[in-house]
């Protein structure tokens, strides 16, 4: 699976888990619909429901008049995913591409404004970390 399909079904799990509080394996079982397992994709959501709080400090400092709730789902997970892949992930992804590809899929997936708010927030993230 390559990383980006990776990136949309975590996206896809993690806002199920996100509406529905779904177990994460469940979760991932769902998105993959019958197709195989990605290592990628596992990581990418476990590593997201076990580093949840953490992540939302992340964006929640790098929000301005927002608040984390107020945020579409969408858009408050695909930040989730990328915030994780900025923290954890930086020796395996470069943050341009994490930066890229959370834009690339906020245009997929989100409204007209997502992915220029996606690339302000996770800029902000980039230089804290």
């Amino acid at each position: 699976m390559k990383r980006r399909t990776a990136r949309e079904k975590a996206l896809q799990a993690l806002f199920q888990i996100d509406v529905s509080d779904s177990n994460p394996s469940l979760a991932i079982e769902h998105v993959l619909d019958g197709e195989a397992g990605d290592e990628y994709l596992s990581n990418l959501v476990l590593g997201v429901v076990e580093h949840k709080a953490e992540m939302d400090l992340l964006i929640i400092e790098n929000l301005e008049k927002w608040s984390i709730d107020r945020l579409a789902t969408v858009d408050r997970n695909l930040l989730r995913l990328a915030v994780y892949e900025l923290k954890y992930m930086q020796n395996e992804v470069p943050e341009n591409v994490i930066l890229d590809e959370a834009i690339e899929i906020a245009k997929i997936y989100g409204d007209d404004q997502s992915s220029k708010f996606i690339n302000a927030v996770l800029s902000k993230v980039k230089q804290k970390l």
